[in-house]
């Protein structure tokens, strides 16, 4: 019994990390807290001459895997990209550009959802942060999606589907922490190969092999908003557009207003994208000229300040400091996960596993998808990706598919009741009179679409590799 319970003492540190964190403790005190309480705990046991499998040598290398988190240059994209996502919700650019695509869409049936689907397209390529577009796009379309009639779970259904697509479409975030997380992985399992010059993974590759994916989720949103208002008119009806115009104050040609609404943040992304596209910057790169372009339509919508910088500056340095000491902790954890001989554990896991590599594969998404439930994408991307990413590319699975993957997976299991992240964004912001339930029903078929973009993916891996391989 205790040889048993010390041989699995990487996986006993993996589930008191979970279950310290389900208790509420802040992320990144729960990973470097529970990981020294497990070396000490080895160093203890060591002392007594009880015989446990942990490599205290491994403790060393902390200083510089610390070194290595604050001088990371792809890290800087974090702070640069949260700039921008900021930036961009403080100076209301999201509002002008609902308001135009609401002008533009609203007549149509369907027309609002449309809207809200596009509108939280571009939100999420220009933010990049979840949480952020679902609380956004719920503050400002439901109450008129609901005004005109929209049935509550298509409303909510929308806004929380849309929402998520910061988690895929470029430049996110979660892609900057991923594509750094999966370098590192890769380059191990290279080593671990016997290849002494390994390639590395860029997140400029992730940008790109997510750009066919979350597009065709936008194609499949909207088509499922046309098929239901065909079929269900009462549930997605037409908008009068001389009340849409009225009740948005504007009168005359509806051009003006889409041109400032839709013009600026399309531009911006052009030159985020375009530039990375296109080789001129790295992400990093691009992430200045991003939070510099939000910086411009902050000044020219007249809403930049003292007041407001300030609100923005303290925005970005709690977002970013938080980011930075999660992956802190995080190598922490992994340092004591691998003394205690969790890498050795995970690879016999996997090696014994049936199925090979296709049943490794499902094992892990299925256990990402569950763990999305309970942590947020940061600490998944941080703790479980380090673990197994190493052992299934060292299987031969190509790192920007597993990239993708893993961010369309974390990305439905943050939609699926009763845990989904991005329905208690959601249910924060809507009113009393919309059930829960109402939320719940509303995302289902969204669920469904974004499992069928997994199995699309699994069975053509080309989605998210073919155009990495073209530019």
């Amino acid at each position: 019994m205790l040889a048993t319970l010390l041989e699995g003492m990487p996986l006993l540190l993996f589930a008191t990390v979970c279950g310290v964190l389900m208790l509420g403790y802040p992320v990144a005190l729960s990973l470097a807290g529970t990981a020294l309480a497990f070396a000490g705990l080895g160093f203890l046991l060591q002392s007594m001459g009880v015989p446990v499998h942990f490599e205290a040598r491994w403790m060393g290398s902390m200083p510089n895997r610390i070194y290595g988190i604050m001088t990371n240059n792809t890290l800087l994209a974090v702070p640069l990209f949260v700039l921008m996502g900021v930036l961009l919700e403080k100076s209301r650019v999201a509002e002008t550009l609902l308001d135009a695509m609401t002008m533009a869409f609203g007549a149509l049936r369907g027309g609002l959802g449309i809207a809200v689907v596009l509108v939280g397209m571009l939100l999420a390529a220009s933010t990049g942060i979840v949480g952020a577009t679902v609380v956004t796009m719920g503050l400002l379309s439901l109450p008129t999606m609901l005004k005109r009639g929209y049935s509550p779970s298509l409303a909510t259904g929308t806004i929380c589907a849309t929402g998520t697509l910061g988690q895929i479409i470029p430049p996110s975030i979660a892609l900057v922490l991923l594509g750094d997380v999966l370098n590192n992985a890769y380059q191990q399992a290279q080593l671990s190969m016997g290849t002494w010059s390994p390639k590395t993974l860029s997140v400029g590759d992730l940008f790109i092999g997510a750009l066919v994916p979350g597009l065709l989720l936008v194609v499949a949103y909207i088509i499922y908003l046309l098929v239901v208002a065909w079929l269900k008119p009462s549930t997605a009806p037409a908008a009068d557009r001389e009340a849409l115009m009225e009740e948005l104050g504007h009168t005359g040609s509806i051009w003006p207003l889409l041109l400032k609404g839709l013009l600026p943040p399309v531009l911006l992304i052009i030159a985020v994208l375009g530039s990375i596209l296109g080789g001129f910057a790295t992400p990093t790169e691009a992430s200045a000229v991003g939070a510099f372009g939000a910086l411009v339509l902050a000044a020219a919508n007249r809403r930049l300040s003292f007041s407001m910088l300030g609100e923005v500056v303290r925005s970005t340095a709690q977002v970013t400091s938080m980011v930075f000491l999660i992956l802190i902790g995080a190598a922490l954890f992994s340092l004591v996960f691998r003394a205690f001989g969790g890498e050795e554990l995970v690879n016999h896991m996997f090696d014994s596993m049936p199925g090979g590599v296709l049943g490794a594969t499902i094992v892990v998404m299925l256990v990402i998808f569950l763990l999305g439930f309970i942590l947020d994408f940061i600490e998944i991307t941080f703790v479980v990706v380090p673990i197994v990413g190493p052992v299934l590319l060292a299987m031969g699975l190509d790192p920007i598919w597993l990239g993708i993957m893993i961010a369309v997976n974390l990305q439905t299991s943050f939609l699926t009741p009763p845990f989904g992240f991005a329905l208690f964004y959601l249910r924060g912001v809507t009113p009393q009179s919309v059930p829960t339930s109402a939320i719940y029903r509303g995302v289902i078929p969204f669920i469904v679409m974004q499992l069928a973009m997994l199995l699309a993916l699994a069975l053509f891996p080309g989605l998210a590799t073919w155009l990495p391989s073209v530019i």
